[in-house]
Formats: structure tokens, C-alpha cells, sequence
């Protein structure tokens, strides 16, 4: 046996939790995954729920005795995912690595650092494992698959939020000199907040324009905010498309996900991935 080479029977049941805590598309996958979201959701509302001082004066006891329970809960669940991972440091800087890690920490700061509880509801970002679980990924993608999309159009991205901004500040320094400060628009800058607020549709209403010249490039501002919506979506759609279909399976070595349906071998570290399961079911 090569040096760090698990035993036979280690390996096997590496292999085992692997397959319930990581894949989605096995049986028991899938029934550990949909406990883990109930139990991540009951979690979030609980420490929500300490806030509400009402509540928490009659049920404080209770609900910090669920949070604990809940943290020993994640922890356990925390060092099965190391132990199942033949590469730990992979997942521990992956982004749900990271975010599992991050959903039990404030517990235990709490000890030290008073009301660092509260920082629990970071635990709600888990929830987005429900793409996986349910399978969504096939039509919304992963999370990796979604930040892949945004890098491959980040030049187009970046493009458009600086003609966004130019714009931003064309119309706020015109209506400053359409309006000017009888109208309240006091200044350049205060011009181009508003500008801002009223492209994104916040519209506070401290300030309105009353000139015509002023209502005219404030319907342009108006218009122009919908872009905001339609042309980044257009362009991460656009790249989400060309990926194509994305396969719920994790590396047993790295715990990464998001390989094509017909991967044979990780594209992230290069371990070929279990194609045989025999428990696998759509």
C-alpha cells in the first residue's frame, strides 16, 4: 500500500460518507441533503427569533439550547466532510467550504465575544445547496457555474457599468445646470445621486425636477434604468447557455462539482469520478 494511501476498509467508508453528504443524486444523498436544508432553515429562524426580545425574554433558554444543538450538529457534520475528502484543503477554501465553516464559528465567538451569535444567520447562504439537491442546477446552474459565467463576461460586464456610470454623472452634472439649485439640485454630486437613485428605480422623492428640459432627461434617466436588468442578465445568460447541462456529482478527491454530464475525470484536480453507482437515481 503507497504512503497515504487509506486502508481498504478506511477507504470504503471515506467513500460511503462521501456519497451521502456530498452527492445529491443517490438516495440517501438526497435525504441527508433535504435534513441538512430543514435543519440549516430551523436554525436561521431560531437565532432569529432570539432577536425579537419578546420572545426571547420567555424562550431564551430554549432557543439556546436549540442553537447549540444545531452548532454540535454542524460541527460533526464539518469534520465528516474532512474526513471524506481525500483533498481537505480543497474544500476547506471552496466557497461552501468556507460558508460551512463560517455557519459555526460564531457560536463558539460568542463564548469570548458577546452577541457574535447573531452573525449565525451567515448559515442561510448553505440553503443554496437546494440547487443541487433538487436538481435546479440543470436549468439556474451552480454557484461555481454562475461565478465561471460572470468571469467569462466580465469585460463586457465591466463595460457596461462604466457607460453606466459616465452617463450617471452626463446626466446628473445636466440636470444640475437644467434645474440648478432653486430646484434643489444644489451641487454636481448631489445631481448625480439623484441621477443614480432614479436609474435604479429607488427614487427617494427628496428632489424632483419641475423644469420640462428637466422632466425630459428625467424619462431618459427612467428608461435608461431598465437596462440595468435586461443587458446583464442578457450577457451572464448568454454564457450560462454555452456551458450547457451541469452534472450534480462531486469529486470524491476535491469535493468540487460542476463537471459536464459525460465527465469522466475531474476538471478541477483530475481524479476520475464514480460513474458505477449503482444506487443512482434521477
Amino acid at each position: 500500500m503507497a504512503e497515504g494511501e487509506p486502508s481498504s476498509a478506511n477507504g470504503n467508508l471515506q467513500f460511503k460518507i462521501h456519497e451521502v453528504i456530498f452527492e445529491a443524486d443517490t438516495p440517501r444523498g438526497k435525504f441527508f441533503d433535504v435534513a441538512l436544508l430543514v435543519s440549516i432553515l430551523a436554525s436561521v429562524i431560531a437565532v432569529s427569533l432570539e432577536s425579537v426580545e419578546s420572545i426571547d425574554s420567555v424562550y431564551h433558554t430554549q432557543l439556546v439550547f436549540v442553537e447549540w444543538t444545531f452548532t454540535a450538529l454542524f460541527s460533526i457534520e464539518y469534520l465528516l466532510r474532512l474526513y471524506a475528502t481525500r483533498r481537505s484543503r480543497e474544500y476547506v477554501r471552496s466557497f461552501y467550504g468556507i460558508v460551512d465553516l463560517m455557519a459555526i464559528l460564531p457560536s463558539y465567538l460568542s463564548l469570548f465575544i458577546p452577541g457574535a451569535q447573531s452573525l449565525l444567520v451567515i448559515r442561510a447562504f448553505r440553503l443554496l445547496r437546494i440547487f443541487r439537491v433538487f436538481k435546479l442546477s440543470r436549468y439556474l446552474g451552480e454557484a461555481s457555474v454562475l461565478s465561471e459565467a460572470m468571469i467569462q463576461s466580465k469585460s463586457r460586464i465591466i463595460v457596461f457599468l462604466s457607460t453606466i456610470t459616465v452617463l450617471s454623472f452626463i446626466t446628473g452634472a445636466g440636470m444640475y445646470l437644467v434645474e440648478g439649485p432653486q430646484n434643489g439640485f444644489t451641487s454636481i454630486p448631489q445631481s448625480v445621486y439623484w441621477a443614480i437613485t432614479t436609474l435604479t428605480s429607488t427614487g427617494y422623492g427628496d428632489t424632483v425636477p419641475v423644469t420640462p428640459f428637466g422632466k425630459l432627461l428625467a424619462i431618459f434617466i427612467m428608461i435608461m434604468g431598465y437596462s440595468l436588468i435586461i443587458v446583464p442578465t442578457g450577457i451572464i445568460s448568454n454564457e450560462l447557455i454555452k456551458m450547457g447541462d451541469i452534472s450534480t456529482q462531486a469529486c470524491l478527491s476535491c469535493s468540487k462539482e460542476g463537471h459536464d454530464f459525460n465527465a469522466k475525470f475531474c476538471k478541477h484536480c483530475g481524479t476520475k469520478l464514480d460513474l458505477n453507482r449503482t444506487d443512482a437515481q434521477e
